[in-house]
């Protein structure tokens, strides 16, 4: 399957004047969830599909009785059907044997073909979109090289759901120009996993988690006590056994203790080999608050007070039963860092950072009461309060919630935001609000109607009746808005933006 499959060429209907053109249009480029995108896996049969007891055991013991003909036969099929799947097929086979080496008997050796077979026996291979493609973010790709005069390269942020409706963030690299054109390049193989590192802390953020979480209670705070400014999980294990053994030993302890080390191992790094190219990259749950699925990547280049600029993503971590936003940096899409946010702002979907500091404040938008934007302010880029309310539901599109699509893109005549809004039948449409640059809770301006509702062609899907996008950028004078579809598919919507602000009142 290719990543340019073609979908019909479908205007916009808007409002027009004998003077002015439609000012939005769908493009024919898009993309489609392709299920040969593939990763190795741990599998541990027994405890798939929510099964308490391993098997492990007895796999082994049948992985060890298998004769050594058999074995190299075996080990060479393996090879035969699923290395092209996997650049490092034999790494990952060897790292999962040495995970269920506890089964062996002291002093076992195995072969190379015997612990290629015992690892294969437990890895699965996961289609991260199997189920589904959808929810794109779209921004400046780090990579300018080997362009056309006109041409801007972007990284496009995708939201990647597979078996179990397990979601993880994806990418693919598009080109815009000369002129009106988007162009999604093919999306290479094999996809490629990040090597994962302890994340840092430092002592004032974990003080502000803990207070929004369970608070300052003793184990807490004695932990605060001891750690040092800045610090990892094996320092929170260090600290933990350095403690009095009278706290440690409490049966009431335990569970806190449990929960602390869970909260810490959440901050995590996740490192690309560098000749990896970012549609092979695929981010990807780690940490135990987001294994059900990292939803919805806004994806934002920020610009410091000095200039530089780097890389921040919000995405909703979704444990299977609770949700909360967290933060990715970036300096070049290949080296992430991944945090918790903290504060009243945290508990809900949908957060997007602004690409700078307003008047000296680091601002967000939020949603609160699950159907209203409101203004977010963070000291440090983490800790997040909300400011106030920037936008609630009026119009019949959006009666039942509202919500954000993006960061908010500056022009000279405000901070351009793009909104979902939820109306009837639960159809998700399109509009945009026009926000002041100095005071971004003053709406200046906003779409009555919407940019794009999903019509008859697009009522199918995994979630029918859903456009939906995560955020787009301005090229040349041109929005560019890749949007889901269905959350089945990928589209792209484009508008003047003198032709949209034209158009809202």
């Amino acid at each position: 399957m290719t990543t340019d499959d073609r979908m019909p060429a479908d205007r916009i209907p808007a409002r027009r004047t004998p003077d002015r053109p439609e000012p939005g249009r769908i493009h024919d480029a898009a993309l489609r969830a392709d299920p040969s995108r593939v990763t190795a896996q741990l599998f541990v049969p027994g405890e798939e599909m929510g099964g308490s007891r391993s098997r492990a055991a007895e796999v082994v013991e049948r992985v060890l009785l298998l004769d050594e003909r058999d074995v190299e036969r075996i080990a060479r099929e393996i090879d035969g059907d699923f290395a092209a799947h996997d650049a490092d097929l034999t790494t990952v086979l060897a790292h999962h044997a040495d995970v269920i080496g506890s089964h062996l008997d002291d002093g076992s050796v195995l072969s190379v073909a015997r612990r290629h077979v015992l690892g294969a026996s437990f890895t699965a291979e996961f289609a991260v979109e199997g189920a589904a493609l959808c929810n794109p973010s779209a921004v400046e790709h780090p990579d300018q090289s080997g362009l056309e005069s006109g041409q801007v390269r972007l990284a496009v942020s995708v939201r990647a759901i597979g078996e179990g409706h397990i979601s993880s963030i994806g990418f693919a690299e598009a080109i815009v120009g000369p002129g009106r054109e988007w162009r999604f390049e093919e999306r290479a193989r094999p996809l490629v996993r990040a090597t994962i590192a302890e994340g840092r802390w430092t002592l004032a953020h974990l003080r502000s988690a803990v207070e929004h979480g369970e608070g300052l209670d003793e184990i807490a705070s004695a932990l605060l006590s001891v750690l040092p400014s800045s610090f990892t999980s094996t320092d929170l294990e260090a600290a933990i056994v350095g403690l009095p053994h009278e706290l440690t030993m409490r049966p009431e302890n335990h569970r806190r203790l449990d929960g602390l080390r869970q909260l810490v191992s959440s901050a995590y790094e996740a490192r690309f080999p560098a000749d990896s190219a970012l549609c092979q990259r695929i981010l990807m749950p780690v940490s135990v608050e987001e294994h059900h699925g990292m939803e919805d990547a806004r994806f934002v280049k920020v610009a410091g007070a000095d200039g530089a600029t780097e890389y921040r993503a919000t995405y909703t971590a979704y444990d299977g039963h609770r949700i909360a936003p967290r933060l990715i940096t970036s300096p070049d899409l290949r080296e992430f860092t991944i945090h918790r946010f903290t504060g009243d702002a945290a508990h809900n979907k949908g957060m997007a950072l602004f690409p700078r500091a307003v008047g000296g404040r680091q601002l967000a938008l939020s949603r609160t009461g699950g159907e209203s934007l409101s203004l977010a302010e963070s000291p440090d880029g983490l800790d997040w309060w909300i400011v106030g309310p920037v936008h609630t539901p009026v119009h019949g599109w959006e009666v039942i919630q509202s919500g954000n699509c993006g960061s908010p893109i500056e022009t000279p005549d405000g901070w351009l935001v793009l909104v979902h809004g939820v109306g009837p039948m639960r159809v998700y449409s399109l509009g945009a609000l026009l926000l002041d640059l100095d005071d971004p809770a003053a709406v200046i301006a906003s779409t009555a109607t919407p940019l794009m509702s999903p019509g008859p062609e697009w009522h199918a899907g995994y979630v029918p009746n859903v456009i939906y996008s995560c955020g787009g950028t301005i090229v040349d004078g041109v929005l560019w808005v890749p949007i889901g579809i269905g959350d089945a598919r990928i589209g792209v919507y484009s508008i003047e933006v003198d032709e949209l602000l034209a158009s809202m009142r």
